[in-house]
């Protein structure tokens, strides 16, 4: 195979347009699923979250 009839496999057929799809997706979900792996060894269990700490509110009335 050279390099003409990959490209044309990959960018010219819908097999191949799909594949590079799938591909992408399979490869941004394992990034994904190790970063977050990452983040929760970093990230520690701090304790349960006290519901006096948080003021943020999407829908705040009081301001």
């Amino acid at each position: 195979m050279d390099f003409g009839s990959l490209y044309h496999f990959f960018f010219e057929t819908f097999a191949g347009i799909g594949l590079l799809i799938g591909g992408g997706l399979v490869i941004s979900v394992i990034a994904c699923l190790i970063m977050e792996w990452k983040t929760r060894r970093t990230f520690k269990d701090r304790g349960p979250a006290d519901d006096e700490d948080d003021d943020f509110t999407f829908f705040d009335d009081e301001d």
